[in-house]
C-alpha cells in the first residue's frame, strides 16, 4: 500500500479506536491480517472455550489453526451436523471467548451489526465472557447512517451470494429498500431466506472491556 494512503488510513483507525475506548470497549490496531492471530492469542488463556459466528474476516486471518492448536475447547459449528447447529449456538452464550467481525463501525465508536438467525448479534450484546471483533479498515463509516447504507450494498449482497439465498439482493447488488422513498432502517425483502433480520446498534458499554475490538490496516471480509 502507498505509505501516503497507509498513513490516512492508519489515522482513522486511530481516531476510530480512541472513540470505541470512549464507549467502554478495548482497541487494537492489527497493521495486517497476518498480525491478527497474535492479537487474539493474546486475549484468550489456555482451556478456554471459544467459538465464533459466520465470518469471511476470521478465514482470512487464519484464525482456524490457532482455535484448532489444541490449546482451546474450540466449539466449530463447520463439524456439527445441521440438527446440531442450534444446540452449539446456545452454548456459545457460555463460552469464554466470542470470535466475529462487524458489519460497520462508526467514527464515534459504535458497533453496527445485522443478523438472519441472530445467534451472533444475540452473543455480542450478551452471554460470552469475552468478546473480540476483527475489522478491516473498510468497515469504518461515519455514523449510522453510513452503515446502514454498507450493508445494504457492501455487506449483504456478496453474504447472500456467499449462503445462496436467492434473494433480491445478490442478483441486483443492493437491497431492494434503496429504491424505496422515505426508506427505514428495517426496510428490505421479504424473501424466506432473508439475512437482514434483526438489527443490534452496540454503543457505551456497561462492562467495561468485555468487547475487545481490533482493526486491521487492511480490506478484510464483507
Amino acid at each position: 500500500m502507498d505509505q501516503n494512503k497507509k498513513t490516512i488510513i492508519e489515522k482513522r483507525i486511530n481516531k476510530t479506536g480512541e472513540a470505541l475506548k470512549k464507549n467502554n470497549m478495548e482497541f487494537y490496531y492489527a497493521p495486517t491480517a497476518a498480525d491478527v492471530c497474535q492479537t487474539v492469542k493474546s486475549l484468550m488463556k489456555p482451556g478456554d472455550t471459544v467459538t465464533h459466528g459466520g465470518t469471511v474476516t476470521l478465514g482470512e486471518c487464519g484464525l482456524k489453526a490457532l482455535l484448532e492448536s489444541g490449546d482451546y475447547n474450540y466449539l466449530d459449528r463447520s463439524k456439527c451436523a445441521p440438527e446440531e447447529v442450534p444446540a452449539l449456538y446456545r452454548k456459545a452464550f457460555t463460552a469464554d471467548v466470542y470470535i466475529t467481525s462487524a458489519n460497520a463501525i462508526t467514527e464515534d465508536g459504535v458497533l453496527y451489526n445485522v443478523d438472519g438467525n441472530s445467534n451472533r448479534i444475540a452473543a455480542i450484546a450478551f452471554g460470552p465472557e469475552s468478546v473480540i471483533v476483527i475489522a478491516g479498515y473498510n468497515k469504518i463509516v461515519r455514523d449510522l447512517a453510513e452503515a446502514e447504507l454498507r450493508v445494504k450494498t457492501e455487506a449483504a449482497p456478496p453474504n447472500c451470494v456467499r449462503l445462496d439465498t436467492g434473494t433480491p439482493c445478490s442478483v441486483t447488488g443492493e437491497c431492494v429498500s434503496l429504491s424505496k422513498t422515505g426508506r427505514q432502517m428495517t426496510d428490505g425483502c421479504a424473501c424466506e431466506k432473508r439475512i437482514c433480520c434483526n438489527y443490534l446498534v452496540s454503543a457505551y458499554q456497561r462492562h467495561k472491556g468485555r468487547i475487545k475490538v481490533i482493526i486491521v490496516g487492511e480490506e478484510l471480509g464483507y
